[in-house]
């Protein structure tokens, strides 16, 4: 059995298809891990979001941003489409509410004890650790079971920008999932920075890429994780980053993580969209 995870999708489910032949890559024995984001922007987001789920048990899936942006159109009536957006087809399609409700059933984080690995969309604030991160992300799915409507109406914005224990409600649930699928850069201090999206060779201090924070409480864990296509593919920090910008006319990257390989990049055909707030 070979355990691939793959890069944000975004919509290509030509890429991903195409991607999948050549790692070939069969379900009656292989296992694929996404880091989220299978919808959104690409062309073909209700073939991709079928693709996924038609793997059932081969599939492990972990919310992106795009994914609760579906969700909350679906969900909540503050949400509205964007420019950009290439989720009508899904919203509007026969089996749609079989999609959404396995789609809302899916983690914000996963960890494989056997391959001792995790995976998330965006990333992990400092303060956490692996125990710490895995009780984050079920308070968040069960805030979805209860009331998603209710969750995803205060879901969005950028504050509180650090973690304390002691955060609350709407708040405490808010910071989670910004971690989880909005992070790239905090401080040493552990204060997030979600309005930055460049690459790490235009920050300044005393920003950083999250996984880089001296004394990390995650440090020991091995992360997978994707959503930022201009930091690309990037293996240190005991993180390996695999959005390599497919839907911007970069690749699709599939990584092996049962054994060492080098990874597997699907070029993409074209550029699908312009970037704005990816």
């Amino acid at each position: 059995m070979a355990v691939y995870a793959i890069g944000d999708v975004q919509g290509c489910d030509v890429e991903l298809d195409v991607l999948l032949k050549r790692l070939r890559f069969r379900s009656d024995r292989d296992r694929l891990w996404f880091v989220g984001d299978i919808v959104n922007r690409g062309p073909r987001s209700l073939s991709a979001l079928r693709r996924v789920h038609a793997l059932r048990d081969n599939a492990v899936v972990v919310l992106g941003n795009h994914d609760l942006h579906l969700l909350a159109l679906a969900y909540s009536r503050t949400r509205r489409l964007r420019d950009g957006d290439t989720l009508d087809a899904v919203l509007q399609a026969r089996d749609r509410d079989r999609l959404l409700d396995w789609l809302i059933a899916r983690p914000l984080f996963h960890y494989d004890a056997d391959l001792e690995i995790a995976m998330v969309h965006a990333g992990l604030p400092p303060q956490w650790d692996l125990r710490l991160a895995r009780s984050a992300a079920a308070e968040v799915h069960k805030a979805l079971r209860r009331n998603p409507g209710r969750l995803f109406a205060r879901m969005y914005g950028n504050q509180p920008d650090r973690w304390k224990d002691s955060l609350s409600g709407y708040d405490r649930l808010r910071f989670i999932v910004n971690c989880f699928t909005r992070l790239r850069y905090c401080d040493a201090r552990g204060r997030i920075n979600l309005k930055l999206k460049v690459a790490p060779a235009d920050v300044r201090n005393p920003w950083m890429p999250w996984f880089k924070v001296p004394d990390r409480a995650s440090r020991d864990v091995r992360i997978v994780c994707g959503h930022w296509s201009t930091l690309g593919y990037y293996n240190h920090y005991n993180v390996l980053a695999i959005d390599t910008g497919c839907v911007w006319g970069g690749s699709l990257c599939a990584m092996r993580l049962d054994q060492p390989r080098e990874p597997v990049r699907l070029r993409c055909r074209m550029q699908h969209q312009i970037p704005d707030s990816a």
